[in-house]
């Protein structure tokens, strides 16, 4: 009875859950790490224009289907499309330290379309179609992906523009739990006459606006900004670095941009770019990509002397500082008097010159596009040799993607505005035989700008035909001689 009762006692405290010792459910994820669209842990998180983060292929599955989820702001904008590799690093390290398994992984294209799918079956209302704006009218890092079809979602073609700097996902992996209260401690770091306490507060300052939506809106002061604009030109390699990063940070804001560059920042962000510490000069060139994405800096930005550091740091800066120095031009150069000031710099021959060494090509052509729309852009293009040049890289097909290759044909489309003297340059180039064999092979977004072309080039021949006998009897003639011999009055 006694031996019997002991094996009850034993098996009783085997089967006792409260001696069973179940590890706890890991907490949930950060709404921040969720996709809109999916409604899942995010494994390939991107940066779409407008500033939101979504996984990779919904956005894509969105682009391909025309079709914006009516559970979205209005605001939302698909255009443009970046790797966040800070937020994808900062999901995995979360997985990772809360045991939870498995580490999500990129959702599958047909996956992503299968939900967009859904969510269009559930709308009560299809939503207008997104603009498709020509992919050369947008570009970014050479990591991102945009695509309009199952199939081309596969390849890497020329990916859209960004609102975030390269420079960004080398910040420090570091958070502070409660930036706020921490506001008034920095300000006075900043503030101190002790290279330790700048240095600090830098460092404690990029650290709080690295993933800190909050921190960064809360934190953009003019105290703060008035503190932080001394210490970006820091003789102090650390002070400098962090407080440049830092900036960097706080203009991934919308709200911000504006503000940053109202707090005459940016002249200081000049000097760091011309003749600063080497990782200063990478975030200088970030923090002036991120400020020139608001169409309210672009022309202050321009005025107040970006443009020339810029054409420098692309021509000898590091790979960081050219990428984003090369956005930042494409954004500034949206805007006229941007580009009549790079034309005058001597922009177009090194542009040109890129493009003939395959250097940065799909950056360099959607300057060169803007470019393209103005007459001053136009003039100098041609008279580069950008007709010869352009329609060689069609003709040998020289293009790391097919958006690369329409953005290269809206570049000559721009030309074709020229005139006589783009159709005397395009006809030496032999350019109606390579549009035409365009119009056959090429993808169809580049069929219509290869057709476009040359409806122009045809219409020109016609309307500008001209009678040179009745020219020969005129005065005209005569006057124009008289002119060139002797010149004007």
């Amino acid at each position: 009875m006694g031996t019997g009762g002991k094996h009850r006692w034993r098996f009783s405290l085997l089967r006792s859950p409260s001696n069973l010792k179940t590890p706890p459910p890991p907490p949930p994820p950060p709404p921040e790490f969720i996709c809109p669209i999916s409604g899942d842990l995010m494994a390939d998180p991107v940066i779409v224009s407008s500033g939101q983060t979504f996984e990779r292929n919904c956005v894509l599955a969105c682009i391909s289907l025309s079709f914006k989820p009516s559970t979205l702001p209005t605001t939302v904008d698909f255009t443009t499309v970046i790797p966040n590799l800070a937020l994808k690093s900062a999901i995995i390290n979360w997985c990772r330290t809360n045991s939870f398994s498995p580490i999500p992984q990129p959702l599958d294209i047909r996956s992503a379309l299968n939900i967009v799918q859904a969510l269009m079956n559930d709308s009560p209302k299809f939503p207008p179609r997104l603009d498709r704006l020509s992919s050369c009218l947008s570009s970014t890092s050479d990591e991102s992906v945009v695509a309009t079809a199952v199939d081309s979602c596969s390849s890497t073609p020329l990916p859209l523009l960004t609102t975030r700097p390269f420079c960004y996902s080398s910040s420090s992996s570091s958070e502070i739990e409660n930036p706020v209260e921490e506001d008034e401690e920095i300000i006075c770091k900043l503030r101190s006459g002790l290279m330790a306490d700048q240095e600090d507060a830098a460092v404690t300052l990029r650290k709080i606006t690295r993933t800190k939506q909050d921190a960064r809106i809360y934190l953009c002061t003019p105290r703060l900004m008035a503190a932080l604009r001394h210490l970006i030109v820091s003789r102090y390699s650390a002070v400098q670095v962090n407080s440049t990063a830092a900036l960097v940070n706080l203009s991934l804001e919308n709200g911000n941009k504006v503000k940053i560059v109202r707090s005459g920042i940016v002249p200081p962000l000049i000097d760091v770019l011309r003749g600063g510490f080497p990782e200063a000069q990478d975030h200088a060139a970030g923090a002036l990509f991120s400020l020139a994405l608001d169409d309210q800096n672009k022309t202050a930005i321009g005025v107040l002397g970006a443009l020339p550091p810029l054409l420098q740091a692309l021509r000898a800066g590091s790979d960081r500082s050219r990428h984003d120095s090369a956005l930042a031009l494409y954004h500034l150069s949206l805007v006229q008097s941007n580009r009549a000031k790079l034309v005058k710099l001597g922009s177009v021959p090194l542009f040109l010159n890129m493009l003939k060494s395959g250097n940065m090509t799909g950056r360099v052509m959607l300057v060169l596009c803007n470019l393209a729309g103005s007459v001053e852009g136009r003039a100098a293009m041609l008279d580069g040799g950008a007709v010869e040049c352009l329609l060689g890289m069609v003709s040998r097909a020289e293009f790391d993607s097919d958006s690369t290759r329409e953005c290269c044909l809206g570049a000559l489309y721009g030309l074709s505005q020229g005139g006589l003297r783009f159709k005397g340059l395009a006809k030496e180039a032999g350019a109606e035989e390579v549009l035409l064999r365009e119009e056959e092979t090429a993808p169809e977004r580049c069929k219509e700008k290869a057709k476009k072309i040359l409806e122009v080039m045809r219409q020109k021949y016609e309307e500008e035909t001209v009678d040179w006998e009745a020219l020969l009897n005129s005065d005209e003639l005569t006057r124009s001689r008289f002119e060139l011999v002797y010149g004007k009055g």
